[in-house]
């Protein structure tokens, strides 16, 4: 920094007045902080003396010497130059100053230097232009290419300063990836932010230089991903702790636009070049990840409930407490002074009457200046109207609204403490309880309803409030004030003067000696964020007040200056029931005030000189920065300056950083005294006023190391982890005060040991008003020592401050238990980190004050979240570098990894009502996603340390043969089961007939011609068209005598048959039929996508090697069209024939094949995994199929079925096109398309034909569920009635969607849909129906299975709502004919039924094999003709590819014996495989969409040894940041993976297939090659 080395206070008047209004300008936000920098250099060019050696170094004794009056103050006071780097930037909220300490800013960049030695960056998340809602510089400007900025070079300077500290490199840099050149979406200057480290590396910076200028023009435009290929630093061999590792710059990949597929060489992980689509940000993560983690994992991991967290070992090295155990510490004892009153109100009463001219109260104005001045006489008289008003006139003289004893809301703002002393004292008087609250300012302030809590657990129903403030709460539109949630029903009392009435003549108030019933309520926020009201009773008001008039030495007719909040703690005790009992004069200075003109409180104090003034850090902060206007300011007139949050490890800079600006106005070194003070112990500690010239109390400087194990270690060797604390006095007179363990039973810690400091004393809070159970443990403790045996019977109070006695009997404070992070069993102290954070350097990123810490419960530890209010001109670039420089900080100093780091634009934290940040809210809104944060890193692969060891697949040495054996001995079923048997078919000639489709649609046509076979609905639900048995043949033939005439076709060609959903596909498949060629359907292509879906048209139509396309005329216009030229070669198609108008012909012939084994057609689709394949159906397989549905669904001529399913492929289209023919029921058509426009289409066509059968799929039930769920009412009224239904059956290939069928059950069970209508189909390639759920068998069983089993390939039954269960649905009842089979996909051998594995199936209706270009034989005898390795060699089984297990269920079926369920749980090419573990993604995509109620849908992928999960956001853009970390917490705690790589992205960009799965394969390619758009993408470290 330019001002490094400049004594500030000898610089001449003009230019520290010059200087002040530079700083006022930045603080206003009228100047940049650059242009700050520069002229604040400018101005003390000519002061910078020439030569600089600052000794930095720290006292490594345990207590220093703290300023003397005199003394040249010592380096760790910190007036040294450092401190004002820091003073130029602005102050936020109230938590602000606290934290300064110069010290840690030297460790923290010495740390930060460190890690720049290594250079290693991350990648840097992507985020799209309008998610950038943040930063409205960003797209004005090209990046700075010019030079590194200002900060930088400051960087560079400080970086020589800290050398030493260079030397020790790779301590902990495991984490920190090389960055030669940082990926962005923004700019590609980051390259020149961290390569400065020494000049080895300079050409790397130029080549990025070079690279920038070339590229500075297209990046304002678009988004480029710049990024060098990381150098592989996987495989180097471990270096030394003191080794340099130099790394060979690479060349930069030149960025590309969007449009263009990039391809980068690439290094893999066992270093060989690749030509790889994939980002460059994705191998910069992987290169992280694949350093060691930091703990060692422990060799073995069994997988049990208990076991599932690896738990480090304990370090032999851990710093343990020894020293004696602790005595208590016992303060001095009260002295008894004759004139004390026996009651406060007493007090309040004898002044009243004695010196009612006397000053009690100066209230300020907004712009500081004195507004009115409250007397002792007129603060007794207004009391007393208010006392007698309360008791006797607000309800009638039989039924007072109050009596004595009752809780009483006092609501008045911060300005205006006149209203609430005569309010608190009104009440004391009347003898009912006041209870001071907030003013609640919105509906949404935060912790509203917990303020309800509060009011709810002490019974209050009635609030005081003054004129002023009762108009300004919110109101209804009626105007009647607004009923806060979770408040009680409140009656508003105004106290104004003018409203109470003066008591009679007989009336007095009584005034008994303070006795143990309450006096007043304090409210106290926990941890947790429940707000509880701590009860004082009236002697330990009295005795408190006592106590601190002795150890502060209060006089009569003292001045107190008071900046705190006078409703509660030091503000309250001090400033309303000391002063009084004391008749002391306040001045009370409010919040507003101190935002407008910072110095009001010291101008006060000078101006009434005043004795005592009553402050917090942030306020010796304020009056520093604005120190210009001190010319004439005397503060000698202070004999005590109480820091009410003395005891934060922070205040010590504050304070010293004060009295360096202030001892040249006469305040005393003496008089400052920082306190401790709990609200249920009230004051803990003070430090006394010195005397004159007095050695002051020395510090203690601590090693962080120790602290973070609970011990004291004074700090020698590592000075960057040092943690300096300055006293908080003695204990309190008449206190006996111990430190016992924080958690656990309250044992008395050892002296060298940092515990929770309990009090006993008269002078503390008594209970949790209402709340008996929580005051057992705060208020009740009686601790005991290391036997484990009670020290006494006297109980302590709990004050929920961490802290140690030091020499002397001094008691010094190091942290508070509600900000306690305990991570891995290490304690850490949430404000430590925040001053770390802070101490990084360029600070223009966040504001100071407006930083929160706390931390989450994730997979069995805490991990630590950090949030921070982004300035608005921080660029992204900036931001995320700061975010990355402060995990590294916190890393290096504190060992403890972030967990989250999070920043939120400006003003969007949740304030506490006196402007600090509200912690618990912030928590809240964190977990439940309603942060929206702008910018946010996830650390996970670093933070999470107790994963369990991954598991090592044994080598098979065991035989299929064993296995089997084994299971028998152990009484194990072979995992098996069969439909019922395929009996003869009633009728021998019927069967004859019906030996070939085509055969059977001729009888029909000859002996029922007019029976209506198909029924077409439309979008209006009207039939379109029909056609009867005589027609479809009619028809058919039609077709056969145009294939033969123009399409010059062959027997065994085949023929694409391209239609919409509709009864002209049926007729042209059985035209091919009786032609003799072979039928393929395909979907037609999407006229509104046809570059996106008329190219898998063309593939099929490639491959099929089809010899002509029957089509209708519309489409044979699009194949032919010029948007189609567009996306394939539309000359090459084969002869289209357009079926619309064909001239009525018969064919010579009808073909009859000669044996049933030849093809009857082909079946194309693409698979999940996104293959695409084709299968050879033969006819036998076609009438086996036909004929097993028909026996399982008891079809016949005389039923109608209803059919809303895609007609292209599998049990769809045997459905749509095959069934009706062989067994003669009518099918009613809907395509699924229509329902887009009419949802209700296919529930009506139910309820109108009375169906008892229906197939769908699952996107058709999904429709139905989200978009008519509302709706049920309304169907109910057009008449809409499902009773009729018996099956309705989803047709899929895939796990049953069991919380699919179950919501659409349950939606629908008012129109009488029965609960056990809705079941399942499961089909593969291999075989189009394996399970269809009839008429006959037993109702589908569910079962819940253990899902850690499952990742190991066992099935293990759990009960339901067993931890980590999945419930899983039955695929339906295996149809007659079907033998299935679970087999070991690896040795082929059967598996008991305790096992997953894959499904193989035996039956007639078996696909023949694969159709494919090349006929690749092996694989389609591997797939379908497959003997098992053991056990029943001569079967031959077709492999489904799916897995899934096999139960034996309590259920009967049709034939009597006891049922086999099969259930399928995955697809076996998609589940993935990490740590050792098998994962079905679906089960991690519901984790995922449970996650936040804006993911509507998920996907999840691996990429090398990466997960990475994709969710579509429903909601606003600016929840895209939510997402990330709940997200991350979902995955790892319920199936104990870490996420690599998260992505937001819009609804409708996961790829779904017809029937309604996911292509994550398609999505997989798609993200590597960078076409998804995403909104963000988060590069988890």
């Amino acid at each position: 920094m330019a001002e490094r080395g400049v004594d500030l206070a000898a610089l001449p008047k003009e230019v520290k007045e010059q200087l002040a209004e530079l700083e006022l300008e930045l603080s206003e936000g009228d100047i940049t902080q650059k242009g700050y920098e520069k002229k604040r250099a400018k101005l003390l060019a000519a002061y910078i003396p020439q030569t600089q050696n600052v000794d930095l170094g720290l006292q490594s004794i345990q207590l220093a010497p703290g300023p003397g009056a005199d003394s040249s103050p010592s380096p760790d006071a910190g007036p040294s130059a450092s401190t004002r780097q820091h003073r130029s930037h602005r102050s936020g909220g109230a938590r602000d100053e606290r934290y300064r300490s110069d010290i840690h800013t030297e460790a923290v960049q010495a740390a930060l230097a460190k890690h720049k030695e290594e250079k290693m960056p991350m990648p840097m998340p992507t985020k799209r232009r309008s998610a950038f809602v943040q930063s409205p510089m960003d797209n004005c400007t090209p990046p700075d290419t010019s030079s590194a900025s200002e900060d930088e070079g400051s960087l560079r300077r400080r970086q020589a300063a800290v050398s030493a500290v260079l030397a020790q490199t790779l301590q902990n840099s495991e984490f920190w990836i090389n960055r030669s050149i940082q990926g962005s979406s923004t700019s590609s200057s980051a390259s020149s932010t961290l390569s400065h480290g020494d000049s080895s590396k300079s050409h790397n910076h130029i080549h990025s230089q070079n690279q920038t200028n070339v590229l500075a023009d297209v990046l304002a435009h678009t988004r480029i991903e710049s990024s060098s290929v990381p150098p592989d630093v996987t495989s180097t061999v471990p270096q030394e702790r003191n080794s340099r590792v130099e790394l060979a710059p690479s060349p930069a990949v030149r960025g590309m636009s969007r449009g263009q597929s990039r391809s980068s060489m690439m290094d893999t992980a066992d270093g060989v070049p690749v030509n790889s689509r994939v980002s460059t940000k994705i191998q910069q993560l992987l290169n992280t990840l694949k350093r060691p983690k930091r703990p060692p994992l422990s060799e073995f991991f069994l997988d049990d409930a208990e076991q599932i967290v690896e738990v480090p070992q304990p370090d032999p090295n851990t710093p343990r407490p020894e020293g004696r155990q602790i005595i208590p510490v016992k303060g001095e004892p009260l002295g008894v002074v004759s004139n004390w009153p026996p009651a406060l109100q007493a007090a309040l009463a004898r002044w009243g009457a004695t010196q009612a001219k006397s000053p009690a109260l100066t209230a300020l104005d907004i712009t500081g200046k004195p507004l009115y001045t409250l007397t002792y006489g007129k603060l007794w008289s207004r009391s007393l109207k208010l006392a007698y008003t309360l008791l006797n006139k607000l309800g009638t003289k039989n039924e007072p609204v109050l009596k004595p004893g009752d809780r009483v809301a006092l609501v008045y703002p911060n300005s205006d403490p006149g209203m609430f002393w005569v309010a608190f004292y009104g009440c004391l008087l009347a003898e009912v309880i006041p209870v001071p609250i907030e003013v609640p300012l919105s509906q949404k302030d935060a912790g509203n309803q917990q303020i309800g809590f509060l009011l709810g657990s002490c019974g209050i129903s009635l609030a005081l409030t003054s004129e002023v403030c009762l108009k300004g709460l919110p109101k209804t539109p009626s105007g009647e004030i607004l009923q806060f949630k979770g408040w009680p029903r409140l009656r508003w009392v105004v106290t104004d003067t003018k409203y109470l009435t003066k008591p009679s003549k007989d009336w007095q108030p009584h005034i008994p000696t303070a006795n143990s019933d309450t006096a007043y309520i304090e409210y106290k926020a926990s941890k947790e964020g429940t707000v509880m009201g701590v009860a004082v009773s009236k002697i330990s008001m009295l005795t408190h007040c006592q106590a601190l008039t002795q150890a502060c030495n209060y006089c009569e007719g003292e001045t107190l200056v008071n900046v705190l909040d006078f409703k509660k703690d030091m503000g309250l005790w001090h400033g309303v029931l000391t002063s009084v009992m004391n008749r002391i004069h306040t001045i009370s200075v409010p919040y507003s005030v101190m935002k407008a003109c910072p110095l009001s409180w010291v101008q006060r104090v000078n101006v009434s000189k005043a004795r005592v003034a009553l402050v917090k850090c942030r306020d010796l902060h304020w009056a520093m920065m604005a120190h210009r206007d001190q010319k004439d300011i005397n503060l000698s007139s202070l004999r005590m300056l109480i820091v009410a949050d003395g005891a934060n490890p922070w205040s010590v800079s504050s304070c010293d950083a004060f009295l360096n600006v202030f001892q040249s106005h006469g305040l005393k070194p003496e008089v400052i005294c920082p306190c401790a003070s709990s609200t249920e112990a009230m004051t803990v500690a003070i430090r006394r006023p010195g005397a004159r010239g007095a050695p002051l109390p020395a510090r203690a400087i601590l090693s962080m190391g120790g602290l973070s194990h609970g011990v004291i270690r004074v700090n020698t060797e590592d000075k960057n982890s040092a943690l300096t604390v300055q006293d908080v006095g003695h204990v309190m007179p008449g206190a006996l005060m111990c430190i016992v363990k924080p958690d656990g039973p309250p044992m008395l810690c050892k002296t060298d040991e940092i515990g929770e400091i309990v009090l006993n004393s008269r002078a503390g809070g008594t209970m949790y008003y209402g709340l008996p159970g929580v005051t057992k443990n705060t208020f009740e403790v009686i601790p005991v020592n290391s036997g484990g045996t009670p020290i006494g019977e006297i109980p302590f109070t709990r004050t929920g401050l961490l802290g140690f006695v030091g020499p002397g009997s001094l008691v010094f404070v190091v942290g508070k238990t509600e900000g306690l992070l305990l991570v891995s069993g290490r304690r850490h102290n949430a404000d430590d980190l925040v001053a770390t954070a802070l101490a990084v350097e360029p600070i223009k990123t966040v504001y100071r004050g407006r930083i929160a810490v706390f931390s989450v419960m994730v997979f069995y530890d805490e991990r630590i979240v950090m949030v921070a209010e982004q300035r608005p001109d921080a660029s992204e670039e900036d931001s995320f570098q700061w975010m990355s420089r402060v995990l590294q900080a916190i890393d290096s100093i504190h060992q403890v990894g972030l967990y989250c780091l999070a920043l939120v634009p400006a003003n969007t934290l949740p304030k506490t009502p006196l402007g600090g940040i509200h912690m618990c809210e912030t928590k809240q809104r964190f977990l439940e996603g309603s942060l929206h944060p702008c910018n946010i890193l996830m650390c996970p692969h670093t933070c999470v340390t107790n994963l369990p060891k991954p598991r090592q697949k044994q080598p098979v040495g065991v035989g299929p043969a064993s296995i089997m054996v084994g299971n028998l001995v152990a009484g194990k079923r072979i995992a098996q089961a069969a439909g019922r048997e395929l009996g003869l078919i009633e009728d021998q000639d019927l069967s004859r007939k019906h030996q070939f489709l085509s055969e059977a649609l001729q009888w029909r046509a000859q002996s029922d011609p007019d029976h209506v076979l198909y029924i077409l609905l439309n979008a209006k639900g009207a039939a379109v068209s029909t056609a009867t048995c005589l027609q479809l043949h009619k028809r058919a033939e039609k077709i056969t005598a145009a294939l033969l005439e123009r399409g010059g076709i062959n027997t065994g060609d085949n023929v694409v048959l391209l239609y919409p959903p509709g009864i002209d596909l049926i007729a042209s498949f059985y035209g091919c039929l009786y032609a003799g060629c072979i039928p393929v359907t395909v979907r037609p292509p999407h006229l509104q996508n046809l570059s996106a879906t008329l190219p898998t048209v063309r593939m099929i139509i490639d491959v099929s090697k089809a010899a002509c396309i029957l089509t209708t005329q519309t489409l044979m216009k699009t194949l032919r069209s010029k948007e189609a030229a567009a996306s394939v070669n539309v000359k090459t198609w084969p002869t289209i024939i357009d079926t619309d108008d064909l001239p009525r012909k018969r064919p010579p012939h009808i073909y009859k094949p000669p044996t049933a084994e030849m093809l009857a057609y082909l079946d194309f689709s693409v698979s999940t995994t996104g293959m695409l394949t084709g299968v050879k159906i033969s006819h036998a397989a076609v009438s086996a199929l036909c004929r097993s549905i028909k026996l399982q669904c008891e079809l016949y001529s005389s039923r109608q079925v209803a059919i809303c399913l895609d007609p292209y492929c599998g049990l769809g289209f045997v459905l749509w096109c095959l069934s009706s023919v062989y067994s003669g029921h009518q099918s009613i058509l809907i395509p699924p398309m229509e329902l887009e426009s009419s949802l209700p289409l296919w529930l009506s066509t139910l309820s109108q034909y009375k169906i008892r059968d229906t197939f769908c799929s699952y996107s058709v039930m999904e429709l139905c569920t989200k978009g008519l769920g509302t709706q049920t009412e309304a169907l109910k009224m057009r008449g809409v009635n499902l009773s009729c239904v018996r099956s309705c059956v989803v047709v899929a290939e895939e796990r049953p969607r069991l919380a699919l069928t179950q919501s659409f059950s349950k939606l629908f069970k008012d129109l009488g849909l029965s609960p056990r209508a809705v079941s399942t189909a499961f089909g593969s390639r291999v075989n189009l129906a394996i399970c269809l759920q009839g008429t006959t068998g037993p109702d589908p069983s569910t079962v819940y299975v253990d899902m850690k089993s499952l990742r190991h390939d066992r099935v293990r039954l759990v009960e339901r709502g067993a931890p980590q269960s999945l419930p899983l649905m039955e695929s339906g009842t295996i149809l007659p004919g079907v033998r299935v089979i679970i087999v070991n996909p690896e040795t082929k051998g059967p598996l008991g039924d305790s096992h997953l594995g894959e499904i193989w199936v035996n039956s007639p209706h078996n696909a023949s094999g694969y159709y494919t270009i090349y006929g690749e034989e092996s694989l389609q005898a591997d797939h379908f003709n497959t003997r098992l390795s053991f056990g029943e060699p001569h079967t031959l089984w077709a492999r489904t590819g799916y897995l899934g297990f096999v139960r034996r269920t309590e259920l009967l079926d049709a034939s009597g014996d006891r049922h086999d369920a099969l259930f399928v749980v995955g697809y076996l090419d998609e589940t993935l495989e990490l740590r050792g573990l098998r994962y079905h993604p679906i089960d991690i995509e519901t984790s995922v969409s449970r996650a936040h109620r804006s993911i509507a849908e998920s996907a999840v992928f691996t990429w090398t040894n990466l997960l990475v999960v994709v969710a579509e956001l429903s909601g606003s853009e600016q929840e895209a940041l939510d997402l990330v970390p709940l997200v991350t917490n979902v995955v790892l705690e319920e199936h104990h993976l870490i996420v690599g790589v998260v992505v937001i992205v819009d609804p409708g960009v996961i790829p779904i297939n017809s029937r309604g799965e996911k292509q994550r394969m398609h999505l997989r390619d798609s993200f590597l090659a960078d076409q998804l758009d995403p909104i963000y993408v988060a590069y988890n470290m």
